[in-house]
């Protein structure tokens, strides 16, 4: 794709935020699309949201799960950015409206106390630069119909972020158990899902060390400060105005969102 071809391709996708109407797969347009091309379509968006006042929080790492990349069928992870907006405190009321076709997943959220960049960095590495795990509900959204995409058009759709809902209790990484510690999602009170932090690429610290690999690449690194959704549990579950979510972590507590039907 040329520089005019990835312009049009996120200029379609940032109109779907204004529309509300899902719009078709830029893969349909451009077949050759690859995850290069979709990966600088992302950030024509994010760099326009950020020249209009919007800040950079963090990234989301998207895709970790085997149940995740088996509901999209897709084989590796992916990444995007989360801005100041899309980040809620525990107990949210969030407008449906405000979204397109919301979807939710429970996952953990790593707080950085140090910066990390640089290739090769691994999971003890990426532990070093945590300060402290949030309990977190991502609300995942596609501004692609239907939800059929492939993996390069939810790159380029900002790895379909939505928002996030994170829990106000710091805790430390080094009380949880990043192989075995379960997760219960529950819908107005009942458990709909269950995972463990292993479904995460076997530990969550691992899509943060393929993250920063990830993103050095690119020649870009996370600073002390960022939020890094380490991606989900369990599969993600639809949303409906007047639902009630709550994600529970073994050892590192709730967090919960509701979603109201009043006008965004």
């Amino acid at each position: 794709m040329d520089v005019y071809e990835r312009q049009k391709a996120g200029d379609l996708l940032a109109q779907a935020y204004i529309t509300r109407v899902p719009v078709a797969p830029p893969t349909v347009s451009h077949p050759s699309m690859s995850m290069d091309d979709a990966y600088q379509i992302q950030q024509l968006q994010v760099l326009d949201w950020m020249t209009k006042g919007r800040t950079l929080r963090g990234y989301k790492v998207g895709l970790t799960s085997l149940a995740m990349q088996q509901q999209l069928g897709v084989a590796s992870p992916d990444f995007g950015c989360l801005l100041d907006d899309m980040v809620h405190e525990d107990g949210a009321v969030l407008p449906v409206q405000s979204f397109l076709q919301p979807r939710i997943e429970p996952e953990l959220a790593f707080v950085l106390g140090a910066d990390l960049d640089g290739g090769g960095v691994t999971a003890e590495r990426a532990a070093e630069a945590v300060d402290y795990v949030l309990p977190a509900l991502e609300v995942i959204d596609s501004r692609i119909s239907d939800w059929k995409l492939t993996i390069a058009d939810t790159i380029a759709d900002n790895a379909s972020s939505g928002a996030v809902v994170l829990g106000t209790q710091p805790v430390a990484l080094a009380t949880l158990d990043l192989r075995l510690g379960g997760c219960n999602l529950a819908l107005d009170g009942r458990i709909v899902a269950t995972g463990t932090s292993g479904a995460v690429m076997g530990s969550p610290l691992r899509a943060l060390a393929w993250l920063a690999n990830a993103l050095a690449e690119q020649g870009v690194g996370m600073r002390a400060g960022h939020i890094v959704l380490a991606g989900s549990m369990t599969a993600a579950a639809p949303v409906l105005p007047g639902q009630s979510w709550t994600a529970e972590f073994a050892g590192a507590g709730t967090v919960s969102a509701r979603f109201s039907a009043a006008a965004a």
